[in-house]
């Protein structure tokens, strides 16, 4: 009896510090938002330039995530993940002694090559120690938290900025993370996977390739000199294909592309790609249109968003089990269409003068499709793999869900400045509602991928 309790007992442990690694992640990229506002008047800059604050921590993730798995697989998955922990918290540092924005991109992007391993890893050291009757309930658990970490970010963050400073959004992940690395030392076990060999030239080539073809983006509409935004967008979509080439030639690549003959592996990641593309452009406006247009303080703004946010908690337990019965294509298609819907009437029914009761059904409604169609995507993208591919596969998936977001974030800020900006309410509200009605119209594109999208059950 006292072995059982002693077995219960670390499963618990394990569950607990592989989840508290997935929140940190999560929730660092939410709760800058609500914060947003208060960083870009501290520092006198433009929604432009504070959309780094942003990017440059999810572009890193996304760049770096596929070797940061690979590292893990060969040296060893906790002592991975707990670098991954203290990379991320000596960055958190830099963040909160931040002087201006440029010093605080860069601490964004150490954030990120910490939270990078944070994600992957902990689901891997999860998935390794427990025994298959437990492994179910523990990622359903697990994905729960990260969850959470949507609905808490712009809350705490709105908490903090409104009793505090903004700083302290990330001082308190010091206190954690060196919590984390003690106990995940003492108590998570090691374990390792396969020891493919990890290519140097391949990892530059996609991180200098996704920062770049972002980076012009972002700047070739602000940019006093556009050819040097053009120079480098063509350059990285040259080390982009350089990469691919390598990736068809290799014999053991770091993205597979038999993957991608399988339409629905490729259509369940472009779909996923829009999904989250969507959903990054109202992260970034939303929690600023509240507080320039609504006049809502940080905290009142973090609350006004749970509508949205808080659905992905109830919403989301039942979509997965809609999954399991109705089938991926049906789910996804339908959570793309009700997200779209969310955004396209936010577009169409808000203005400087509306009240904020207005804007609930539609951030529901929004929430409610994000909920369906992320889950379903992702079973979808695992399931058109064989089981020993699915650690990489999670890789592509996760890869695709950012860069959509960073790109999601771009277009969003090049549309919002294209018919407004932050002169005044007016036209800051005429700018949120172009953003919208991009972020709706992102989120109906993926439904011609989500065609393509097979059941697996």
């Amino acid at each position: 009896m006292e072995a059982t309790t002693d077995k219960r007992i670390s499963s618990t442990w394990i569950l607990i510090l592989t989840s508290l690694g997935f929140f940190m992640s999560m929730m660092d990229s939410m709760i800058v938002t609500t914060a947003s506002t208060a960083i870009r008047t501290d520092f006198h800059i433009s929604v432009n330039t504070l959309q780094w604050a942003l990017n440059a921590y999810n572009i890193t993730i996304g760049a770096v995530l596929l070797v940061g798995v690979s590292l893990g697989e060969r040296i060893g998955r906790r002592r991975i993940y707990n670098i991954g922990i203290f990379i991320f918290t000596l960055g958190s540092v830099f963040c909160a002694l931040s002087s201006n924005i440029n010093v605080l991109i860069v601490a964004r992007i150490i954030e990120g090559i910490g939270a990078s391993v944070m994600t992957p890893m902990s689901m891997a050291i999860l998935t390794h120690a427990l025994p298959a009757s437990e492994r179910g309930k523990a990622l359903g658990i697990w994905s729960g938290i990260g969850g959470l970490a949507l609905i808490v970010g712009p809350s705490l963050g709105g908490l903090i900025v409104a009793k505090l400073t903004w700083q302290w959004i990330f001082w308190i992940n010091v206190p954690i993370g060196l919590v984390a690395i003690y106990l995940s030392k003492r108590i998570l076990p090691e374990s390792t996977g396969n020891s493919d060999k990890i290519g140097l030239l391949d990892s530059l080539l996609v991180i200098f390739a996704s920062a770049g073809i972002i980076w012009s983006l972002s700047e070739i509409t602000a940019a006093s000199s556009k050819v040097i935004s053009a120079l480098v967008g063509i350059l990285s979509l040259v080390l982009g294909i350089w990469f691919i080439v390598r990736q068809k030639n290799e014999s053991k690549p770091m993205i597979p592309l038999k993957y991608f003959r399988s339409k629905v592996f490729t259509g369940g990641n472009v779909a996923t790609f829009l999904l989250y593309a969507a959903m990054y452009g109202v992260v970034f406006f939303l929690p600023q249109f509240l507080q320039v247009v609504g006049r809502a303080d940080s905290l009142t703004a973090g609350l006004e968003i749970l509508p949205w946010t808080g659905t992905l908690v109830v919403v989301a337990p039942f979509a997965g089990k809609a999954v399991d019965k109705f089938g991926e294509k049906l789910i996804a298609t339908l959570g793309l269409i009700l997200q779209g819907i969310g955004y396209l009437l936010l577009s169409i029914l808000v203005t400087e003068q509306s009240s904020y009761l207005i804007m609930i059904i539609p951030l529901a409604l929004a929430g409610i499709g994000l909920s369906m169609a992320g889950p379903a995507l992702q079973k979808s993208v695992l399931g058109a793999v064989d089981p020993t591919s699915i650690g990489k596969a999670s890789g592509i998936y996760n890869v695709f869900r950012l860069m959509g977001g960073a790109l999601g974030t771009t277009i969003s800020v090049i549309v919002f400045y294209r018919f407004g900006n932050t002169i005044d309410v007016s036209s800051f509200t005429n700018g949120f509602r172009a953003a919208m009605m991009c972020a709706g119209l992102m989120s109906l594109m993926g439904i011609l991928f989500s065609f393509w999208v097979k059941d697996n059950n």
